[in-house]
């Protein structure tokens, strides 16, 4: 698919933003026969799906359906029919499709067996430029005239037949994204944007902060309320993030919001029982000092050694045995990162601003997909594979709207 600046045709169905949602939406439309125009205001198509590929694309997940749509929290029952529609397994059968084979990890997770997003980012564009879908770039929307005509910055305007919206949250606004498509839409109902799967700050000393900022945290268990997960997570110099934050990230975030901070308990040690960690503890410590102690007895590496003289120092209960402290040590995050170093986002386009088809109630003949809608789910697979189900979704929306107008 060539990336020019180009007059498009004056009749066209556009799509605009050329992420994952963005694309399958244009495959969908493309496939029936229909023109389709993909405008995108970077340079290239793909830059944030091909970021999310740089330690390995995680594609989808391998879970059973009910367990897999229950990771999108409020939006579950919403989300359910486009998953249905669009599934793990197609999203799977796409990918092999595009000559790229997938593998289900360990932990469920599904990946491409290249492990990155560019041989199939870049075998997706051979094929829609294949359907004769044109891509224009350096293309930045600003909204629609009196004629209902798109309208972008260079002063072009473009009469299109049908529209998508793809134009992603506000993460990494480096790769294209950055909220502010929210302005061009004052009619449409929508939720503040906020950081999800993002990282929290920390309170650190600045002992902590000094010698242990970018060190791993590696097989941790991670509570919070009703909630353990397992996975890891890296010490920064402000705070902390990571897969087993990422997991929690939107109960933490709503928490603070509410109540200005939260705690979690972190288990330094959840493969050791407690009972087996305390009679470890209980020989006696003699000249060791505690680092070494613990390190010898618990197992713990230099920055767990750290996270426990740091809670000992601010005045933990020193009456509590080091064991329970090890498997239960309190943190306290006082907010989330800022929403430009978050992985996604959640608010966006109410969805009850959508038909079933995602069709814009008050715009007919517009619709939206992707990350610019009020979902959120955390990362697994889950968010590739929602961008792809709503991008399909609407799609598929676009055609049936089509088929119903008048030639």
């Amino acid at each position: 698919m060539h990336a020019l600046r180009v007059n498009p045709p004056t009749s066209t169905v556009a799509i605009l933003g050329a992420g994952p949602a963005a694309l399958m939406a244009a495959e969908v439309i493309a496939t029936a026969g229909l023109p389709v125009t993909v405008f995108e205001r970077m340079p290239s198509p793909g830059r944030k799906l091909l970021m999310a590929g740089r330690g390995g694309l995680n594609l989808t997940h391998a879970e059973d359906f009910d367990s897999f749509v229950a990771n999108y929290g409020a939006a579950a029952d919403w989300m359910r029919p486009h998953l249905a529609a669009f599934p793990p397994a197609a999203a799977i059968a796409w990918c092999e499709s595009l000559g790229q084979p997938t593998f289900v990890g360990t932990s469920g997770r599904v990946f491409p067996r290249a492990m990155k997003a560019s041989p199939l980012l870049r075998a997706w564009l051979r094929r829609l430029d294949g359907l004769s879908v044109r891509l224009v770039t350096r293309a930045h929307w600003t909204g629609w005239n009196a004629d209902g005509a798109l309208t972008f910055a260079d002063g072009s305007t473009v009469n299109a037949t049908a529209t998508v919206l793809a134009l992603g949250g506000a993460s990494w606004p480096r790769l294209g994204a950055d909220g502010s498509w929210m302005s061009l839409l004052p009619d449409v109902a929508t939720a503040p944007l906020r950081p999800a799967n993002c990282g929290f700050t920390v309170a650190w000393s600045d002992v902590l902060r000094t010698r242990h900022a970018g060190a791993p945290l590696k097989r941790i268990a991670l509570s919070f309320g009703d909630a353990t997960v397992r996975g890891e997570a890296v010490v920064t110099a402000t705070g902390i993030e990571g897969g087993a934050i990422y997991a929690l990230s939107a109960a933490l975030r709503d928490a603070i919001a509410r109540n200005g901070g939260a705690r979690v308990h972190l288990d330094l040690r959840p493969d050791l029982q407690h009972v087996d960690l305390a009679r470890k503890l209980a020989v006696p410590r003699g000249s060791a000092s505690l680092s070494t102690f613990l390190r010898k007895q618990a197992g713990l590496a230099p920055v767990g050694v750290a996270l426990v003289q740091e809670a000992l120092h601010a005045g933990y209960d020193v009456t509590v045995p080091l064991a329970t402290l090890i498997k239960s040590l309190p943190l306290r995050l006082a907010a989330p990162f800022a929403i430009d170093r978050a992985i996604s986002t959640a608010g966006g386009i109410a969805l009850s601003e959508l038909d079933a088809n995602l069709m814009l109630r008050n715009r007919p003949g517009t619709f939206a997909a992707g990350e610019m809608l009020d979902w959120e789910a955390p990362t697994g697979g889950y968010l590739l594979q929602g961008c792809l189900a709503t991008g399909a979704a609407a799609g598929r929306g676009v055609l049936a709207w089509l088929a119903e107008q008048p030639r």
